[in-house]
């Protein structure tokens, strides 16, 4: 036992993660917030462990003018187009990020105590795979209640249906933790002097009280890669230490089988599970093929058995879609204690997802809902974060509670460390989007142009930030395509209680209410705009593919009709010949007060080169914002 112990603790302790924040700008992360009028979330347990303090965060987009409130149907959700089937029909979003304590560099050219690593990972729901699976009320959802999902665990009874509400948010299934709370903790692992309530995945150093947030397993949350099969999908590991990146992609469970009990949840390791261990699959989909057709198929499939939380049958073997190894490159630097910008061009933290592509997804519009989520991983070289394991631990602990600690001269004096932070774990996540199928036609590479940011002034809004297109300046190829969409919220009102911040929602037009458009520029240092008649604005360059609500066939969307939609943010669909037009619709306010807070989108492409200048009519106080956009056609 002591030997596969000290195995587990190798993977363990890769990610031993001190206090700091981590938000994520870019989807918008909700921090745990659903749709607060409060500068402050109003429950920190709601879905996910975060670690951030209660500022930041995001609302959940409304589809129109108006608050969602308890109605899911007027909430708004992301919608992005996959990558199609070959390497050039490529999808790509921007994740953008800041992380408070810093981040990059390395030991020969940037020297320093800090170890850090980011991980970026994503989920979707597992398929149907019996009729007891009740798809309608364990769907994805971010739900219309701050309340968090209940939770009781009983032997001789199953207390799902009860537990599971349909108004309140749902990311892991409720199986997900179920398995947590019956399976045994990792005792290899360092957990210093904290005093752990119980031995079971639920109670981690960092959550030595075992509290629960939503369905997320704390074990798994806090150390990467997880031993057990676990339902995210990884993305990229952006570490300070690269020479572990071929350890890293070795066990990530996109492609490395991890074991588990079945029959027996509470046994950890095969020695105690026996016959029952099954080494499981992750995947990408599972596919109708049979065993011949998958051998048949390639290597980018495989005959085994899937991870599925509501599998019946654990030893059938289905012909899965694999997934790949993650990246695994250098972390971006960041200033230490510092939600700003990192070093190259002073922009944020960023990185390029290419979009999966389903090969199960074949109709206009079809869809997969996911959510994404970054984990920021922190310690310093105060003790050996790589290679320390459960020897350490109790009084051999090289770090302990608020120490006192001699200075000379006889003096102590005492150090403000808690062990349960030394070393640690932060968690942003998007709320729902949804992974679409790419309209018939459309080939080659698609960007997404989106908005970032929520109402108020800098100091409102932090550890949030104020509106900016993402990206700012976007470099693009004329055969590319863009995909210009945002949502927002009518609840950003930042209101109290408001924490260690100041509350408020600085800004024109109805208060706590986002609203964008996109109008033209001549130069970006201007502040006026181009008139549509201009032959410089970008909308003489556009030429629309596809929209999310027609007001008239794609083709036949002239400059007039495009600048009309982008710069009413929707509330017209054209300019003239259309119901929703300038003719035949009240007239949108001057501010968009009337506008809907988040927009479908158009996809478009550039029929000209050249540099291409915007801006937001309305986000464009000089006092404390300008919300200006660029486009490079290449």
């Amino acid at each position: 036992m002591r030997s596969l112990t000290l195995s587990l603790v190798t993977l363990a302790s890769l990610f031993v993660t001190i206090r700091a924040d981590c938000y994520l700008h870019s989807p918008p992360g909700s921090n745990n917030r659903l749709n607060e009028k409060s500068a402050n979330r109003k429950n920190g347990n709601r879905v996910f462990d975060s670690q951030n303090n209660n500022r930041g965060g995001y609302n959940v987009g409304d589809k129109t003018d108006k608050a969602a409130g308890g109605n899911a149907d007027n909430q708004y959700q992301m919608k992005y187009f996959t990558s199609g089937a070959t390497a050039q029909d490529v999808s790509s979003l921007i994740v953008e990020w800041t992380n408070q304590h810093g981040c990059g560099g390395n030991d020969d050219t940037n020297p320093s105590k800090l170890n850090c690593d980011v991980t970026i990972q994503y989920m979707i729901p597992e398929p149907k795979y019996d009729d007891a699976y009740d798809e309608e009320t364990y769907l994805f959802r971010d739900g219309t209640s701050t309340s968090q999902q209940r939770f009781r665990l009983r032997r001789r009874r199953d207390n799902k249906a009860r537990d599971v509400k349909s108004d309140r948010v749902y990311h892991e299934p409720r199986e997900w933790y179920v398995k947590c709370a019956q399976r045994s903790r990792n005792k290899g692992l360092f957990t210093a002097d904290q005093n752990l309530k119980e031995d079971k995945a639920t109670h981690t150093r960092q959550n030595a009280g075992g509290t629960r947030r939503g369905y997320e397993c704390p074990e798994e949350r806090d150390y990467f890669p997880y031993w057990h099969p676990t339902p995210w999908k990884d993305i990229v590991v952006l570490t300070k230490r690269t020479d572990r990146c071929d350890f890293i992609k070795k066990e990530s469970f996109n492609v490395k089988p991890k074991g588990e009990c079945v029959n027996k949840p509470e046994a950890e390791t095969p020695e105690k599970c026996g016959s029952s261990w099954t080494e499981f699959h992750n995947y990408l989909e599972i596919t109708e093929k049979t065993e011949s057709e998958c051998a048949a198929a390639g290597n980018d499939y495989e005959w085994a058995i899937p991870y599925l939380m509501n599998n019946p049958d654990p030893n059938k073997k289905r012909c899965l879609l694999k997934l790949k190894a993650p990246e695994c490159k250098a972390a971006p630097w960041s200033r230490h204690n510092h939600l700003g910008n990192g070093a190259d061009d002073a922009e944020p933290l960023r990185y390029e997802w290419t979009l999966p592509h389903f090969p199960s997804m074949t109709q206009d519009g079809e869809k997969k809902p996911f959510v994404l989520r970054i984990r920021y991983n922190i310690s310093t070289d105060d003790y050996d974060p790589y290679n320390i394991d459960s020897s350490s631990n109790g009084n051999a602990s090289p770090v302990k509670n608020n120490p006192n600690v001699n200075v000379g001269s006889g003096k102590n004096l005492q150090l403000a460390i808690n062990t349960a932070q030394f070393g640690r774990t932060f968690q942003d996540r998007s709320h729902v989007s949804y992974l679409v199928n790419r309209p018939k036609g459309i080939n080659g590479r698609i960007r997404n142009l989106s908005v970032r940011g929520k109402r108020g002034n800098i100091v409102q809004t932090f550890p949030a930030v104020e509106y900016d297109f993402m990206p700012t300046k976007l470099v693009m190829n004329q055969d590319d395509y863009v995909h210009i969409h945002w949502k927002g919220s009518n609840t950003h009102n930042n209101g109290n209680p408001a924490g260690d911040g100041q509350a408020g929602d600085a800004g024109q037009g109805t208060g706590g209410t986002d609203r964008t458009n996109i109008i033209a520029l001549s130069d970006p240092d201007l502040n006026f705009p181009l008139p549509i008649e201009d032959e410089r604005s970008l909308f003489h360059a556009m030429k629309v593919h596809w929209q999310a609500n027609k007001g008239k066939a794609d083709a036949q969307m002239d400059v007039e009709d495009i600048a009309v939609k982008l710069g009413s943010a929707g509330y017209y669909d054209c300019a003239s010949g259309c119901t929703a037009s300038l003719e035949n619709k009240t007239q949108m306010n001057n501010l968009l007060n009337n506008a809907p807070a988040s927009f479908g989108g158009m996809l478009v492409k550039f029929t000209k080169k050249g540099k291409f200048h915007y801006t937001c009519s309305r986000n464009n106080n000089f006092t404390n914002r300008s919300q200006k956009g660029e486009i490079v056609v290449k």
